[in-house]
């Protein structure tokens, strides 16, 4: 019994998986990896450096700016080479992040002063009390808008 003459069943000429990049693919695609590596690095700077000290803020700022391109430049290579699907997922969420982040640096830029006094408070406090009481000289130092 021999077996069937059928070009697909036979073991040789099987495909091994998908098909191989090409040696401009696989370039391409380690550049938008590299890309999006330091978008994530930028993004999650900006964010732990905003948390160090208000007197940190521009770098924060910077950081967050030069997010914002690397995130740009990975979606538009996204859109280009069609490469990964979790680097659009993290792109889009990390420039969701990145949003949020200017909306706290503008803000803390308006209220500069209020917020280096806080954070001056607030680190010379021991006790609960004297937490509280920094948070209400900061509630109090800002503008009402009612």
């Amino acid at each position: 019994m021999n077996p069937p003459n059928d070009p697909a069943g036979s073991p040789g000429s099987r495909q091994q998986g998908p098909h191989p990049l090409s040696d401009a693919a696989k370039a391409s695609e380690a550049k938008t990896h590299l890309l999006f590596r330091s978008f994530i690095v930028a993004v999650l700077g900006s964010f732990f450096v905003y948390q160090l000290d208000i007197s940190y803020l521009w770098l924060s700022a910077l950081l967050t700016a030069a997010g914002t391109v690397l995130g740009i430049m990975v979606l538009v290579r996204y859109a280009r080479y069609k490469e990964s699907k979790f680097v659009l997922f993290g792109t889009i969420s990390g420039l969701v992040v990145l949003a949020v982040q200017v909306l706290l640096l503008v803000s803390s830029a308006l209220f500069f002063n209020q917020v280096r006094e806080y954070q001056q408070c607030s680190r010379q406090a021991l006790t609960q009390q004297a937490a509280s009481k920094c948070q209400t000289q900061l509630e109090n130092s800002l503008p009402r808008f009612r």
